[in-house]
């Protein structure tokens, strides 16, 4: 499988992204991480299969997850965007049902999509 991301860009404070993630097959769980520069790779949200999803404590409130399945693709909506969400955004997806919020359960990732917060 293979995932396409796309949808960042440069942004102010405040405002609104949508990324989005395209599989080249049908997977189970789907994910964002995010790493900024000098920082190690976090999770960002998660999705299950079933659509029940998990967002970080830091994201919370201003990002969603959401997936189309019968376009292998999920989401990432970002609102009220903060110059510390500048990161490349990875997505990734594993067979798997559930959703989790480990790198180490993903499989397929992205090439990632650089998304730039200015104050």
């Amino acid at each position: 499988v293979q995932l396409q991301a796309s949808g960042g860009g440069l942004v102010q404070a405040g405002g609104s992204l949508r990324l989005s993630c395209a599989a080249s097959g049908r997977t189970g769980r789907m994910g964002w991480f995010r790493q900024a520069p000098g920082k190690e790779r976090e999770f960002v949200a998660a999705i299950s299969t079933y659509s029940i999803a998990k967002v970080a404590d830091s994201v919370k409130g201003r990002f969603s997850i959401s997936r189309d399945n019968a376009r292998d693709t999920v989401y990432l909506q970002m609102n009220n965007l903060k110059p510390e969400d500048t990161a490349v955004y990875y997505c990734a997806a594993s067979g798997g049902l559930w959703y989790s919020s480990s790198s180490a359960e993903y499989q397929y990732w992205g090439q990632g999509t650089q998304v730039t917060v200015s104050s």
